[in-house]
């Protein structure tokens, strides 16, 4: 794995259960395309492969570019494109962690060209491309952690250990802040007291920008807008943000 310098960087939402700006079908889960310049990183996979091929089609994403499926966790809602993708892109290479089923691992071999297994420490994939390694939730999970540039971000699935644990992993990671935090925040049922103290912690730690989608819950998407204003991007399927490089 691996490649020249990153070059851009651009995150489109490909699953959300939030509905966002192209009308594309919005089903619970999370599936997002990192595009570094030199890399095409698929983020999770959404709860539907079906729904997420055809939402990748009104896009213009071709399935069969997907250098690297990244799997942030266990859960169905974050699988369920995964037969469908690799079909579509079998010599992708998949990467994973050592809280997935053995099982599941063990078939996903003979399904892509490798399978990287992470363990619970952080790992470097790609120039510029990270694992958080495995924390536990549960369910376990990883984060992704991208830096290119003077452009710093943490994407997340559910974000089960705590966004600000996952913050924090990437700061320690990077050795410098992690500017932008997007992804599953998992606050949905957290109270105004939790929600409030993962605002400010988020900001302590020099997050910038912020794009809440799938299990953030309303009222942390509420809060996290108040706090940051416009550098909150709404979420939503067929969201596309271009990182910029300064």
């Amino acid at each position: 794995m691996g490649g020249a310098a990153l070059s851009g960087l651009r995150l489109t939402i490909l699953a959300d259960n939030n509905a966002g700006p192209g009308g594309l079908t919005a089903l619970w889960g999370f599936s997002a395309l990192v595009e570094t310049g030199d890399l095409t990183i698929l983020f999770d996979t959404g709860s539907n492969g079906r729904v997420l091929l055809k939402n990748m089609a009104a896009l213009g994403v071709d399935p069969g570019s997907v250098d690297t499926v990244f799997l942030s966790h266990a859960d169905w809602d974050h699988l369920g494109g995964l037969d469908s993708v690799l079909e579509a892109a079998p010599d992708a290479t998949v990467v994973l962690h050592g809280g997935f089923s053995k099982r599941l691992i063990g078939d996903l071999r003979g399904l892509c060209r490798e399978v990287v297994v992470v363990g619970p420490e952080p790992c470097r994939i790609a120039p510029g491309v990270f694992s958080t390694g495995m924390l536990e939730g549960p369910p376990a999970e990883q984060a992704l952690v991208l830096q290119t540039g003077a452009v710093t971000a943490l994407v997340t699935g559910c974000a089960h250990p705590g966004v600000v644990h996952l913050a924090e992993r990437g700061v320690s990671l990077l050795e410098g802040p992690v500017r932008w935090v997007i992804g599953g925040l998992h606050l949905m049922e957290s109270s105004e007291e939790k929600i409030t103290a993962a605002v400010r912690a988020l900001q302590d730690l020099g997050v910038t920008d912020v794009v809440p989608t799938h299990c953030s819950g309303d009222a942390a998407v509420a809060a996290f807008g108040r706090a940051y204003g416009s550098r909150c991007v709404p979420g939503g399927v067929g969201r596309s943000i271009d990182l910029p490089l300064s």
